[in-house]
């Protein structure tokens, strides 16, 4: 059981983060990318959460949603330094 929660959590990350990069292609903006990885945060973590209790059935299970819901909130603050970065750096060269 724990094999296919770890898996669901990988990926959910993967999924939050092809989503936000396809938003990046659209919009080309790295800000919006992070701001769609926050949000698929709270989404992601939701559904984890939900699955994991019904997986489970013991309402403790909830728990996992929020570990789930944390790992994507530090990538997308990863993905919102990143962001910064590169503004800093395109305008240091300008």
């Amino acid at each position: 059981m724990d094999i296919f929660l770890i898996i669901l959590m990988y990926f959910f990350i993967i999924i939050a983060n092809v989503i936000g990069f396809i938003y990046y292609r659209k919009k080309k903006s790295l800000y919006f990318a992070a701001f769609i990885i926050l949000l698929l945060a709270v989404l992601f973590g939701t559904i984890g959460g939900a699955l994991a209790v019904f997986i489970i059935r013991d309402a403790f299970a909830i728990f996992y949603g929020f570990q789930l819901g944390q790992y994507l909130i530090v990538n997308s603050i990863i993905v919102f330094l990143i962001a910064i970065l590169v503004t800093a750096i395109k305008k240091f060269r300008n």
